[in-house]
């Protein structure tokens, strides 16, 4: 829980990101970036943002650091590989068969960290279309991330990163790197030939305009990080980016439950939907302004909105056509009579079934064409799906604009309901009438508790569908923070596993120098107890590496007057150099042959300073 206080503080310090670093991050979900800060602060050891903030304006190399932290560049090749090979077998050929055979094809990877993801759709296009006519293919990978964009540029992966690529796709799209030392694959680099087909870019969701005439547009798993407004208003720029029937593929937590109007699922198991064409004018003008800046307040987009609003909420259902006889608008009342949904705008007037149901409209649209601007039809009968009758009156007029061009047909539909029953009710006695009023004041108030309690249900479900997917969101971006977590530690553990080898090789290299020695060595330290006893020393002596180590010198029983030896080693660990320290003695090997063994004492330096005695015993030549 944080207080008002905390809540400030931390709103300070995006601002300062915002405005003296050009990252905006007003838009991401709070609860992780937080995690992302905080975790940057502990590293430092800093606890308030406030401080952090000071921290910033005095260490300008601290933002890299911290936009590394922010920015989770979690990817690999395929990734959720079912995904992929529905977007392949199905997605894929359609874009291709929708195309001329010299048209380009434009694709567009946003959020494509270090560019396994632009690489993936890349090997995806070859293996259906072939290397040859790659060159039709553009692939615009952006981020907003310029050092994973080094990355990506490089095309260069190691073992682990390229692990989810088929063995297949490695052979031919990925040339091996051999390394000099020990002649291993070290890391793999994609294609050089087909490197051409991808651009890579930096490029802001929040802040820069979207690329546009795109056939298919790849962000998976990067909505996810931004609140809901912010995420309405990138669906808004990717909705103008994709050509219409153009085709979106989000990541598994990402489900656009209320962007109904915009986009339609193809398939929503694996998070592919296709672009609704004309979106309304309101939304193509929230590309004009940036993201952050809320909502439009221009005179136009005003008036564009209030025409919106008094078309929709008109009290006669209408309904409007184009020029090529294409359904342009339905407002509320229209579309809730008729039956009219969003994937219905756009298509043939001719094709629904309004156009013949109540009655036949077809051939008034071409009366009014022909030069009549209004054609009238009377007490039409409408019986709807419920069993109800509905009369109307049909009002068919040209549409023009100030110069007297035609723009399209505007249908209206005067319900002439009740004055159609209040005629026939007069017709019959004023208790009938009583009685008929009655009963349809009673359906109505059924009709609109039903309506109240059914649209309190939508409400409550709606409100579950956004917690479920806020949840969901939450739990796979906490997911790709503990993957970037572990991928950290990998590399750590990479280093102390190199660094271990290296010491046992320093290790083995000591004891085979000490092996091959011909005497008997044992180094001692400060406090005189055995730290190495080679091998010669157990020869010699009888006792083992393991008897000995951490003994005091001075107790041990073997064939060695070792007591005489305390003056020469206390001078050796003073600083008093030779001839001193080197002394002649009898002894007697573990075999019992006596012998002359020459010790020879010598200081351990270590840091400038006496860490021990090395004793060196050979056998005096006879």
């Amino acid at each position: 829980m944080t207080s008002p206080e905390i809540d400030l503080q931390f709103e300070a310090l995006l601002n300062y990101l915002k405005h003296n670093r050009g990252f905006d991050f007003t838009g991401y979900k709070r609860s992780s970036l937080s995690r992302r800060v905080q975790r940057r602060m502990q590293t430092i050891n800093i606890k308030q943002y406030s401080e952090y903030l000071d921290y910033l304006e005095v260490h300008p190399e601290e933002f890299l650091h911290l936009f590394n932290t922010l920015l989770i560049n979690v990817t690999t090749f395929f990734r959720d590989r079912p995904f992929w090979d529905f977007l392949s077998s199905e997605v894929l050929p359609r874009i291709i068969a929708q195309k001329e055979p010299d048209e380009p094809i434009r694709i567009w990877s946003a959020g494509c960290a270090s560019g396994e993801e632009a690489y993936s759709l890349a090997m995806a296009f070859t293996d259906l279309l072939g290397a040859e006519q790659m060159q039709r293919v553009k692939i615009y990978a952006t981020d907003v991330d310029e050092e994973a964009l080094y990355h990506a540029r490089q095309a260069t992966y190691t073992a682990r990163e390229v692990a989810n690529v088929p063995p297949d796709s490695l052979a031919n799209y990925f040339e091996p790197i051999v390394s000099p030392t020990d002649g291993e694959v070290s890391s793999y680099v994609f294609r050089k030939d087909l490197r051409q087909s991808v651009i890579f870019g930096r490029h802001d969701l929040i802040q820069d305009a979207p690329i546009s005439k795109i056939d298919l547009l790849v962000c998976r798993n990067t909505l996810m990080y931004f609140n809901a407004e912010t995420q309405a208003k990138i669906l808004t720029r990717f909705h103008f980016a994709l050509r219409d029937g153009g085709y979106l593929f989000l990541g598994k937590a990402e489900m656009l439950l209320n962007n109904v109007t915009m986009f339609t699922p193809i398939d929503l198991s694996y998070r592919v939907f296709t672009k609704i064409a004309r979106v309304m004018l309101r939304d193509r003008l929230t590309l004009i302004n940036p993201i952050s800046g809320g909502s439009i307040t221009t005179p136009l987009s005003t008036h564009v909105r209030l025409r919106e609003a008094a078309f929709d909420n008109g009290p006669i259902s209408r309904i409007i056509t184009d020029l090529n006889g294409n359904l342009a608008l339905a407002n509320a009342r229209a579309r809730s009579l008729f039956g009219i949904s969003p994937r219905h705008i756009g298509r043939p007037f001719q094709d629904l079934e309004i156009s013949d149901r109540p009655i036949e409209l077809r051939s008034r649209l071409e009366e009014v064409y022909r030069g009549q601007k209004i054609v009238y039809v009377r007490d039409v009968t409408w019986h709807s799906i419920e069993g109800e009758t509905s009369y109307f009156d049909i009002q068919v007029a040209l549409l023009t604009d100030v110069a007297g061009n035609r723009l399209g047909v505007s249908i209206s539909f005067l319900d002439m309901t009740r004055h159609k029953r209040l005629q026939e009710e007069v017709e019959h006695s004023n208790q009938e009438v009583v009685v008929a009023y009655e009963e349809l004041q009673s359906t109505n108030e059924e009709l609109e508790t039903t309506n109240e309690e059914m649209q309190s249900m939508n409400e409550e479900l709606e409100t579950t569908n956004e917690e479920l997917q806020s949840t969901n969101e939450e739990l796979e971006t906490m997911n790709e923070e503990l993957q970037s977590t572990n991928e950290e530690l990998q590399t750590v553990n990479d280093e102390f596993q190199r660094r271990s080898e290296e010491l046992n090789q320093s290790n083995h290299f000591l004891e085979s120098i000490l092996t091959s020695l011909k005497g008997s060595v044992v180094v001692l330290d400060r406090d005189l107890r055995v730290q190495i006893w080679n091998q010669k020393s157990e020869d010699w002596w009888g006792l083992r590496a393991v008897e000995v180590l951490g003994q005091h010198f001075l107790n041990l029983e073997i064939g060695l007057p070792v007591e005489q030896l305390r003056v020469h080693i206390r001078n050796c660990l003073n600083g008093i150099s030779e001839p001193l320290n080197e002394v002649t003695l009898p002894a007697i090997n573990r075999r019992g042959r006596s012998l002359k063994c020459q010790i020879t004492c010598t200081p351990l330096i270590g840091d400038e300073q006496v860490r021990g005695v090395i004793l060196l015993m050979e056998e005096q030549a006879k």
